[in-house]
């Protein structure tokens, strides 16, 4: 299973196919993915020479909500697809570098606000609480995103690990997964091969697998019962991972919801061993 433009959009198109304005569309996502990626719907329109109403429309066939839902995932895999040389230069702008950053990390986390689906931030954290034991994959540099999220879901009272630093350890992980855990696979920008592979063994030994990703890899998803679609574009040469950090902030928050009880012991479990350890250099009094 590929992952190129014309096998995810073909995966995508309706049995029946896109006829007449629609599959001019369509052939302009094909023909010229940077331009479509970064392009508005009344460029697109106007390449394809139709109007904006037909661009959401083809939106909607291939199975979004809407042209803007199509082009995050479309300008996802159209970055992924370029080296580290190639995303920086196609971010350079005018402005403090610092600024730009900024306002593109505040846009991606008011995109992630209005798409995200609670439900399925639910569904994981309901699998979490109820597993044998769930692995977190992540590697790279979004490897941040798995430690944040195994070592916070740990404390609320949860046997979560993270497996970041490659082969060895991943293929000795999944000798030990079946059915009763879970999997969840972080991977933004660039998509590893053993992601693909651990998700894939992982589900054929009835673990129940997750992703959290900027673009929904057919081999990928085709693994997950759920794929969370985070937006990581960055305006340098790597992913952000401020999106991907708020997924994680959420998923444990909502962990931490499904037996209070629980969290509750498990933290002043904690506190208790942090203060035996002496850890802390300012220790918590209890008083306002």
């Amino acid at each position: 299973m590929t992952d190129s433009f014309e096998d995810w959009l073909g995966a995508r198109t309706p049995e029946r196919g896109l006829r007449g304005k629609a599959a001019a569309v369509l052939q302009v996502l094909l023909s010229q993915p940077r331009r479509a990626s970064f392009g508005s719907a009344a460029e697109l329109a106007q390449v394809a020479g139709v109007n904006v109403a037909t661009v959401t429309r083809t939106a909607q066939a291939l199975g979004f909500a809407g042209w803007p839902a199509l082009q995050q995932e479309l300008r996802a895999r159209y970055l992924s697809s370029l080296s580290a040389g190639q995303v920086a230069a196609e971010h350079r702008g005018t402005g403090s570098p610092s600024s730009r950053s900024l306002r593109r990390d505040l846009d991606s986390l008011a995109l992630l606000n209005r798409r995200v689906d609670e439900a399925v931030l639910l569904t994981i954290a309901e699998a979490m609480a109820t597993a044998r034991r769930t692995v977190i994959l992540a590697e790279g540099s979004y490897a941040a995103v798995g430690l944040a999220l195994a070592h916070n879901a740990g404390l609320a009272g949860y046997p979560v690990t993270a497996v970041t630093t490659g082969d060895a350890e991943l293929a000795n992980t999944m000798a030990t997964m079946r059915s009763g855990d879970v999997l969840i696979a972080i991977s933004f920008w660039r998509l590893y091969e053993n992601t693909v592979l651990a998700a894939n063994e992982a589900r054929s030994r009835g673990v129940r697998v997750f992703a959290l990703t900027d673009a929904a890899s057919p081999a990928l998803a085709s693994a997950a019962e759920e794929v969370v679609m985070v937006p990581a574009e960055s305006e340098a040469f790597f992913p952000s991972l401020t999106a991907g950090m708020a997924v994680a902030q959420a998923l444990v928050t909502q962990l931490a919801a499904v037996d209070p009880v629980r969290t509750g012991a498990s933290i002043e479990a904690a506190e208790a061993m942090w203060a035996k350890f002496d850890l802390l250099h300012r220790r918590p009094t209890g008083r306002p």
